[in-house]
């Protein structure tokens, strides 16, 4: 959600990021109806001037034993008119609140304009990517139906659906365990067990509707099956004012999530790449404005290093203006070696992606803090990120930890989440 008084003041500047957005508007279409509306509260504010004057005027005649109908007659025509200014009003400040609640974030200074994906820049990367000397396979062709399912899935549920058995069942609880485990313990993040449905004010408080309804699993009742854990657990502030000592926040959760991935039909239907249902470990931190940038740099590096610890080849991509989410302002990518891709070629795939969103989300949940002296009510700051996708965690061991037998090898801080397994074996 946009600040109107900052388009007021940066009319240009903000067109600039709009248009670096493709976003089809222009300040000078907002801002008429802004102009409209101020002068409209303004006629309403001189109505109810003149109201209380000949009020007042009413009480004075009455009490002299005057007549006072005429007097009356005019307060009654005031308040008809007053209660079309509301109407007035409430229509504009709504059509301004439709433009404005579809509008992208503003991105920082530094995020590269470009398209799409091949926009994106390398910041760093991480590990050695594995060298095999036979033809490394990818995920669905080292599993087979006793650990990884995709039939039974289908028959369930549906397509994008898989049934995940015995030791990979494990390893999924394992990779949860030690996620939550090192940012619990090492990053001191607070855990929460958060609810897997949510209403529709948390997800328009994240940004997820109105515009990405299409992407969403909605049930009835005004509930939604969460798309990431990002939404109830950004929306514990919402509504809410904090103080300045209470900062910051940081929450880590691990949850199944869902997703219709309408806007991605026909994209990675091979495997587990993409489905409607899978397991994250998400960080969300709720922080002070000044302290943003540095804790979008800090979330960045936990997540990595859980893949340090994984031995997982990676890098760090910073997204261009093209490929950064809606409700984000920055967002660093962060994309793992899959050696069985691309027929055995390799390639990396998105694991995670942390975001800086600013107070584009607080603004939208009305969630604030008041400043050291107890004055001033400024709005948060909010950042979330993945650490990691389990399912692609999953798929990322699989592949780099295959060996020539076609068994796949534990990650050694693995085993101890693992009944002390030392690999699991296909055959």
């Amino acid at each position: 959600m946009h600040d109107i008084k900052f388009i007021r003041d940066n009319p240009k500047i903000f067109d600039k990021k709009m248009n670096i957005r493709n976003a089809d508007i222009s300040s000078e279409n907002i801002l008429k109806i802004d102009k409209k509306n101020r002068e409209l509260i303004s006629n309403l504010q001189i109505f109810q001037e003149e109201r209380n004057l000949l009020s007042k005027q009413i009480g004075i005649l009455i009490k002299d034993g005057k007549d006072a109908t005429k007097v009356q007659e005019s307060v009654k025509k005031l308040k008809d008119q007053i209660s079309l200014a509301d109407e007035k009003i409430k229509e504009s400040e709504n059509k301004l609140r439709d433009i404005l609640i579809n509008l992208p974030n503003i991105l920082d200074d530094d995020v590269p304009t470009g398209v799409n994906e091949n926009d994106n820049k390398v910041i760093r990367s991480w590990g050695k990517k594995p060298k095999f000397s036979f033809v490394p396979k990818d995920h669905v062709d080292l599993t087979t139906n006793d650990k990884l399912n995709f039939e039974l899935g289908a028959k369930i549920s549906g397509s994008r659906f898989v049934v995940i058995k015995n030791d990979l069942a494990l390893l999924e609880r394992a990779l949860i365990n030690f996620m939550l485990d090192i940012n619990t313990i090492k990053f001191k993040r607070e855990e929460i067990s958060p609810p897997y449905i949510v209403n529709s004010k948390s997800l328009f408080g994240t940004g997820q509707l109105p515009k990405f309804k299409d992407d969403l699993f909605e049930t009835d009742q005004d509930k939604w099956l969460i798309p990431t854990s990002e939404v109830p657990l950004t929306n514990i502030v919402r509504d809410e004012i904090l103080n300045d000592f209470d900062l910051p926040l940081n929450f880590v959760a691990y949850s199944p999530c869902f997703r219709s991935e309408a806007g991605a039909a026909g994209k990675d239907t091979r495997g587990m790449i993409r489905q409607h249902q899978f397991s994250k470990i998400e960080m969300v931190s709720i922080v002070h404005p000044k302290d943003s940038d540095s804790k979008l740099e800090e979330m960045t590096n936990h997540a990595e290093h859980i893949l340090i610890e994984l031995n997982l080849p990676y890098r760090v991509m910073l997204l261009c203006s093209g490929d950064t989410g809606f409700s984000s302002k920055k967002t660093y990518d962060i994309e793992v070696w899959l050696p069985g891709q691309n027929s055995g070629l390799g390639q990396y795939r998105e694991i995670s992606s942390c975001s800086n969103c600013g107070d584009f989300q607080s603004r939208r949940m009305n969630a604030r803090f008041r400043d050291k002296e107890n004055k001033l009510l400024n709005f948060l700051h909010t950042l979330n990120g993945s650490c990691l996708a389990v399912g692609r965690t999953m798929i990322a061991i699989i592949e780099n930890y295959q060996d020539q037998h076609g068994d796949i090898i534990i990650p050694e801080v693995l085993r101890p989440y693992m009944q002390n397994k030392q690999k699991i074996n296909f055959k």
